[in-house]
């Protein structure tokens, strides 16, 4: 299947996404996310005294993280409690849909406005644990967003995978199912297509079939991350 076509897949996004987007919205420093003082009045203005509050504590928990793990290579047990850590971090926000949350049917929330607002659906969890994750180390090569059928639900879903090596059986991050479980496990998902910074994947492929720059919600990010990180 041509990658253009994977975009008749995104209608089905919206129909349960519980959980997506970017610490590009932030600065990176040695694997600790800061702010700039733009950025917190900006959050405060909008969300509230205590918006500036839940990114401090996102930061904080990078810290503890970072600090563990500083001048270090990653082990498989450092990654393994990354996962399990910031999987449970995310999955503590608020669901809300987009159409209440923003008063749209689709949108891709930054790691920011999702913590600032109290409120993410799947895209939005899977997005922070994304960029939580490479923030640590974790290179983005091992790392894909993941479009999936939830097969409970009938209905769409986003999820990230963490793939220990190219062919690996991917541990699933996902706010329906609090456990980091092997796709093996998930017999109630079924991939549609996956992306990282870089490249777009078809089911069972282990060849890039596209660049997610094709992906017009992930561009749309960005450009919100961007505006984010010069306030």
């Amino acid at each position: 299947m041509p990658v253009p076509r994977l975009f008749l897949y995104s209608w089905l996004v919206k129909a349960i996404c519980c959980g997506l987007l970017l610490l590009c919205s932030s600065v990176v420093t040695g694997a600790v996310v800061e702010f700039s003082p733009g950025l917190m009045r900006y959050v405060a203005s909008r969300w509230g005294n205590d918006a500036p509050e839940r990114l401090i504590d996102w930061r904080g928990e990078q810290s503890k993280h970072a600090a563990k793990q500083r001048g270090m290579a990653l082990s498989a047990s450092d990654i393994s409690r990354d996962l399990e850590d910031f999987n449970w971090y995310w999955n503590r926000v608020r669901y809300y849909t987009d159409a209440r949350h923003w008063g749209t049917p689709d949108y891709w929330a930054t790691p920011v406005e999702s913590l600032a607002s109290e409120g993410a659906d799947c895209e939005d969890y899977a997005i922070g644990k994304y960029f939580s994750l490479k923030a640590l180390g974790i290179p983005v090569q091992n790392l894909r967003i993941t479009y999936v059928r939830a097969l409970r639900w009938n209905e769409a879903h986003m999820v990230l995978a963490y793939y220990p090596t190219v062919d690996a059986d991917p541990y699933i991050l996902d706010n329906l199912n609090k456990n980091v479980l092997l796709a093996s496990e998930r017999t109630d998902l079924v991939p549609v297509y996956s992306f990282n910074d870089e490249d777009v994947w078809l089911p069972g492929s282990t060849t890039a079939g596209g660049k997610s720059s094709q992906i017009r919600l992930w561009r749309d990010l960005l450009d919100k991350m961007e505006k984010e990180r010069t306030m």
